[in-house]
Parts: C-alpha cells; sequence; structure tokens
C-alpha cells in the first residue's frame, strides 16, 4: 500500500489539533471560573480570547479533514480552499472579539472592580504554558496559512497571558485596579492586530490574486531565458490552498515538430517547481504572438487561423 506524505502530515496535524483542542476548552473552563471568583475582567476576556481559539483550532480540524479528502468531478482542485476559509472566519471572529473586549473595558474603567491578583497570576501563568505549548506544536505547520492562523491566536494568547501576570503583580503591589480592565484594552488590540494579516491572505487567496512574495515579471523573465521561448504573456498565478500554487499562460515559440516543443515545456514546468514551486501549470503555446496580449483575442478573417498548441499538466 503506498502511503502519500500529504496524508501523513495531514494525519499528524490532526492529531496535534485535536490534543490542542482538548487542552484549550479545560483551559477556558478555567479561565471563566477563575475570573468569576477573581472578578478579572482581563481573565474573562482571556476566556474570550481562548474560545475564539477553540474555535480557530475546530475550524482548522475540520478543514484539515477536508483538504484530505480526493478531487472529484464537482470539486476538480478537491478542498484545498477550505482552510484559507477557516482562516478568513478566524480573522473575523477575532475582529469581533477585540471590540467586544474593548466595550467591556471601558464600562470597567468607569467603574472599577476589585480584583484577586493572586488568582489572575496563577491562572495566567497556566495559560502562558498551556499556550506557549500548543503554538510550538502548530509552529512545524506555519507554511499552511490554516494553521498559521490557529497559530497566531495561540501565540497572541500567550502574549496577552504573559501580561495579565505583569498586571497581577502590579495590581497586587500598588492596589490600582483600574489596571485590569487596561489590560483587556491591550489584549483587545493585540488580537485586532493578529488578525489583519490573516484576514488580508487568505482573501488575497480566495480573490484568487497573485501569491504573496511572488513577481509576474521576476517569472516571466524566467520563461523568456529558456531556450526556444520567444515571449510570454497573458500570464496568471494564483493559489488554490494556502501553499499550492497554479499558473497558466500563453507562450510563443517558433514553428517546430511537436516533439521538439515538449522538450521546452519540460524545460518550463522545471523552472515554475524549482524556483517558484508552481506544480500546477497550463501553458498554451502559439505560433504567432497575439495582438492583443491580455486576454490574448484577436480578429480571424475568413480562411485564416490563429495557430495554437496548448500543452497542459
Amino acid at each position: 500500500m503506498h502511503v502519500h506524505a500529504g496524508d501523513m502530515r495531514n494525519a499528524k496535524t490532526s492529531r496535534v489539533l485535536r490534543i490542542s483542542l482538548g487542552v484549550t476548552l479545560v483551559y477556558i473552563v478555567l479561565l471563566v471560573v477563575a475570573g468569576l471568583r477573581a472578578h478579572s475582567l482581563a481573565l474573562l476576556s482571556e476566556a474570550g480570547h481562548n474560545l475564539t481559539d477553540f474555535l480557530a483550532l475546530l475550524m482548522s480540524w475540520g478543514a484539515v479533514y477536508l483538504q484530505g479528502r480526493p478531487p472529484s468531478a464537482r470539486k476538480t482542485f478537491g478542498y484545498h480552499r477550505a482552510g484559507v476559509l477557516a482562516a478568513f472566519v478566524n480573522g473575523i471572529t477575532l475582529v469581533l472579539i477585540s471590540f467586544y473586549i474593548w466595550f467591556e473595558a471601558f464600562k470597567r474603567l468607569q467603574t472599577p472592580v476589585s480584583v484577586d491578583a493572586g488568582v489572575m497570576i496563577w491562572v495566567a501563568a497556566a495559560g502562558v504554558v498551556m499556550n506557549g505549548a500548543i503554538a510550538l506544536l502548530l509552529m512545524r505547520g506555519h507554511r499552511d496559512i490554516n494553521l498559521r492562523g490557529a497559530l497566531l491566536h495561540e501565540i497572541g494568547d500567550t502574549l496577552s497571558t504573559a501580561a495579565v501576570i505583569v498586571g497581577g503583580i502590579v495590581i497586587a503591589l500598588t492596589g490600582q485596579h483600574w489596571i485590569d480592565p487596561a489590560l483587556s484594552v491591550g489584549i483587545g488590540v493585540m488580537i485586532l492586530w493578529s488578525s489583519i494579516g490573516i484576514i488580508h491572505e487568505s482573501l488575497n487567496i480566495l480573490l484568487e490574486g497573485t501569491p504573496s512574495g511572488m513577481e509576474l515579471d521576476r517569472i516571466r523573465r524566467v520563461i523568456c531565458e529558456i531556450p526556444g521561448v520567444d515571449a510570454v504573456h497573458d500570464l496568471h498565478v494564483w493559489s488554490i490552498g494556502s501553499d499550492t500554487h497554479s499558473l497558466s499562460c500563453h507562450v510563443s515559440v517558433a514553428d517546430m515538430p511537436a516533439s521538439e516543443s515538449a522538450s521546452i515545456l519540460r524545460a518550463v514546468r522545471e523552472q515554475l517547481e524549482q524556483r517558484f514551486h508552481i506544480h500546477h501549470t497550463t501553458i498554451q503555446f502559439e505560433l504567432t504572438v497575439c495582438e492583443t496580449a491580455n486576454g490574448c483575442v484577436i480578429p480571424v478573417s475568413p480562411g485564416h487561423s490563429h495557430p495554437h498548441r496548448s500543452h497542459s499538466h
């Protein structure tokens, strides 16, 4: 039996996500109980933050399952974008939760509430250990935008719980209870900041924008450097998933037998795979240069044809 490396990676990722889900759920319960006992908005904010983490991990786990499903006649590219969609939803939930935290913090700043600093410190310390451990586990899959969304949640929580520890110490030393809602404002800012990048990148993939870090001019130059290639136009590069890129283009070549053009196609594909990690390509060879490069639309007079030779992979 042949086992694909991607299947093994998905199985390992799924196991990590399941473990993370269980630990996060236990910590959420701890935060809610401790937050109510200590009257700490910061701890309750952390519970809300960790709830979004739980949902993020849950969606990421579901997306990993969907991504492992094979393509079908109705889903010819499979379910790679399930993870991207999960990342986008995670980013939106982060934005919403940050605004809610600010709303609650504003009310607390107007009417400060006495908090138990000792409970804040110990519960937050447990959170630093838990979120840090989960972040390290997820860091191995950081190239996947789906897992990166969940990873950003965990890193943000690790930093914010560390801030709660510092705040708890300051409250214990000074008795200034307004520090608790002030910490919540900072947590909200951190949550919002972490969501911006993941929303932008996931939207770029969903809208089929050029993948981050790829320059069309550089790709065009690399293809044109291949012997036998005269020109490249109608070039499009987009992402199917976070690390699965596709390309389509028209390549102008001299009139030659198909056996000779096959070697050019092979060279183009090798360069795209090695230098840009683009493995899915649709390359159309043409014997003449199109008059309109964008879209390759030209008028064809009666009795005159516009020769193409198409190759796909």
